[in-house]
Order: structure tokens, then sequence, then C-alpha cells
């Protein structure tokens, strides 16, 4: 096992990882951008280094200044959390190179999975339906004539990360032509990579995917489903375990067909197969996650099992403790996403407790909210013995949950656990205006 690991990002993730750590018995890195010299993950950290200025250009994705401290600071292994560097193949490279273990799949398998043409042909040999899709358009004229071969309307997404970043819908040339650019850039400013590709679009759907965990000696199992549907412009909003569309059947039809198709991809780690579910009930893969995902505390909830622990145990060769028969889904667990709606600094901060309500934050009275990453504050988790109960209980922490100083999506939240499509469970991703 490491006794050293540095957190290669910001935010609540970071601070998620240092706390996993923290009960391993494993010292923490910290690395920061000057906007960041207060966090809360500087300062729980056993060591915290900055390492450039502001923007993430200047910081965070800065590989060789990462390495770098790691060497210095001695060590073992980095943690890339999600966004930032966490799916980049050529960084899990670097690290390999440098002697340290990178907390996520290798670099090889990251540059095969990269390719969504190659994963949706694998998944579809292992039985997996697949949307149609294209392989990377680097320029507007062959992203046209690639649209024009599916006919409209298409997706545009961004070959790499995810997040919501570098999605557009586009329903004509002429969209194409507005809407390219502008997703090329956004790709690039969030992933460094401002390659796109297309895909069909699938419409009335619901956004669902299922988590895996494999190890290096071949074992594999999936801790069943989030329903991720609730978004507004392909950001998620809400993530509920299990999805009010998924029956018990359809479940372990799913599960039957992913662990055998993980494991001929020969996966290792923590990752996320999304997939679109069409009104007829049929899955449809979309893309496979390489990494830990924002929303993985809904799993977490669910299941008891900790997913951040697991990460740091698999990349240090220790095979799972578990089978999927000894899995349970029983009750439910919904995250809804705390965001910003500006920037400033934060006055009274008044955090939800109780039984199973959790809030991962980095958050502090007096932190800084500033325009240079992510508007997410923090998540509110809850889980309960059963959907209705775990609506209430999200309810009552919402309305306890207070945030001064800056504007957030509170009471749009609130709202929206009141909104009877919410509540029975019936809705798709076009309820927040995806389409």
């Amino acid at each position: 096992m490491f006794s050293k690991i540095l957190i290669a990002n910001r935010g609540e993730v970071a601070v998620r990882i240092i706390r996993a750590c923290r009960e391993m018995g494993i010292a923490t890195v910290a690395v920061y951008s000057t906007a960041d010299e207060n966090a809360l993950h500087v300062a729980l950290a056993d060591e915290s280094y900055c390492i450039g200025g502001r923007e993430a250009s200047e910081s965070y994705l800065q590989q060789e200044r990462i390495i770098s401290t790691a060497m210095l600071a001695g060590a073992q292994a980095i943690h890339p959390g999600y966004g930032f560097l966490a799916e980049n193949a050529q960084f899990a490279a670097r690290c390999r190179e440098n002697g340290i273990v990178f907390i996520g799949p290798s670099a090889e398998i990251m540059e095969r999975l990269s390719d969504k043409v190659r994963l949706k042909e694998e998944m579809q040999r292992a039985g997996l339906a697949v949307i149609p899709g294209s392989s990377a358009v680097r320029d507007l004229r062959r992203a046209v004539r690639q649209a024009e071969d599916f006919g409209y309307p298409v997706m545009l997404k961004a070959a790499s990360g995810g997040g919501g970043r570098g999605i557009r819908l586009v329903r004509s040339r002429q969209e194409m032509e507005r809407e390219y650019p502008q997703a090329k850039a956004e790709a690039k400013a969030a992933f460094g990579d401002g390659t796109l590709y297309l895909e069909k679009y699938i419409y009335p759907a619901r956004h669902v995917e299922f988590q895996v965990m494999a190890d290096e000696q071949g074992h594999v199992v999936c801790l069943g489903e989030r329903d991720c549907s609730l978004q507004r412009r392909h950001q998620k909003l809400v993530e509920e375990a299990p999805s009010p569309a998924v029956t018990a059947q359809m479940r372990a039809r799913m599960i039957g067909l992913l662990l055998p198709a993980v494991r001929a991809l020969g996966y290792v780690g923590v990752g996320t197969v999304e997939f679109l579910l069409d009104k007829e009930g049929r899955f449809w893969l979309m893309e496979m996650n390489l990494r830990l995902q924002v929303e993985h505390p809904v799993t977490e909830m669910l299941t008891g099992i900790d997913l951040v622990k697991w990460q740091i145990r698999i990349a240090a060769g220790v095979p799972l403790a578990f089978t999927q028969e000894d899995l349970a889904f029983s009750g439910a667990s919904i995250e809804c996403r705390i965001n910003a709606a500006g920037c400033g600094e934060v006055g009274l901060l008044h955090i939800p407790g109780g039984l199973q309500v959790r809030f991962d934050t980095w958050l502090l009275q007096g932190s800084e909210v500033t325009p240079y990453y992510d508007a997410l504050l923090g998540k509110l988790i809850v889980r309960a013995s059963s959907r209705e109960k775990a609506l209430r209980k999200l309810r009552s922490a919402l309305s306890e949950l207070a945030i001064e100083g800056i504007p957030t999506n509170i009471s749009e939240q609130m709202n929206l656990f009141y909104d009877d499509r919410v509540v029975t469970g019936e809705y798709d991703l076009a309820y927040m205006g995806n389409r």
C-alpha cells in the first residue's frame, strides 16, 4: 500500500480524496494555484505546494510541475480526481515513466478506450447496443459531412473528458457552422484537446449510467446504476440510485452484459459506462468514463462501498474483497449539486446533518468563489429506505442548507423536488431544456 499520495486536483474532490487517505493512514500532498492558496484542501493535506497561476492551464493542467512536485514530496502515487488530467493518457504515461503510480487505468487502456469507435465496437461484440457515431472530427468540413451522413439532429461532443463540456445539440448545417467552433474552443479550454466527434441524437431518452470496478486479478463488479437525466445544458444537477425507470429485470440483464464486457476490455480501476435509455426500455451505449464520477457518492450511499478507497487499493494491486453476489441494492439515494451563480466571499455557512445526510464541499466561512474554475460548491446526498422517504429527507436537508455571500441554486433545487414529474420519477433528458 502507498504511504503518500499527491492529489492533482482541487475543490470538493480533493477534500474527498484527502479524507479517504486519512482513514487509510496514507499521507497526502496537495497542489494548488495562486487562486486556491487558502482553500480547504490545502489546509487539510499533510503537505501543500503552489504549482502556478490561477488559471487551470497555469496550474492544474501543468503535468511536469505536478510530477516534479510528487517526486520532490516523495509521493508514490498521484490521484487525479475528476476533470483536469483524470483521463489524460499522456499524463498517466509520464507518471509511470517517473516511477509514480497513476491512480486510474493504464495509459494504454486509456488510449485505447478513448477511441470511441473502438470502444463501441468492443462493447457491441459483447451484446450491448451502441449509438451510431463518428470517429474524431478535427475540422468543420468533416463535421458537416458526417452530420449529413447521419441526418440531423446530431450531438457534437468532446472526444476527451466529459462533465457536459464541449457538447452541443445540432439541428442543421447552419447550427453546425455556428456551434462547431464554440464546442471546439470549450473542449480545448477544459481538457487541452479540441477534438470532437458526432453521435446520432436519440429522443426521448434518459441518461442512465452503471458503476463498475475491476482489479488487476480480473475480478469485475457492477454497483448498479444512477439516473442522471435531470440536466440543464448538458450539466447534471441531480443524480439518483436506483433509476426510477430501471426494473430489477432490466438491471440484472445489463449487469449480466457489462461484467464480461468490462473484463474483455482489460479494464482495471473504477469506471462508469453511460447509456441512453429510450422509451422502449432499450439501453444505447454512449461512452465509458475512465475515472471517478462527480456523482459517485450516490452509489457509495446506496451500497456502503467507498469508491475512492477502492480506487487506491486497486492501484496498489489489492484484489476486490467482494463479488457481484455479495452486493445488494436496497433503498434509494439522491444527490443534488449545489452550484454558484456568481462570485464572492462565503459569509454564513450552515451544513445540514442527520442520519444518512452527507454534504461534500470545499467551502468554509470566508472561502472565495472565483471565476477560474467550475461552479460546483458541494453535493448534498441523502439515503433512505424508499425513494419517497429519500425525497422528504432531501427537502428537509435543502431547507436547512445555508450559504450566504454568493448566489446559489439552492432554491431552484428545492423547487425541483416539489415538481410532480420529479416526485413521480417521470422525467427525461428534455425535462430541463436539453433538447
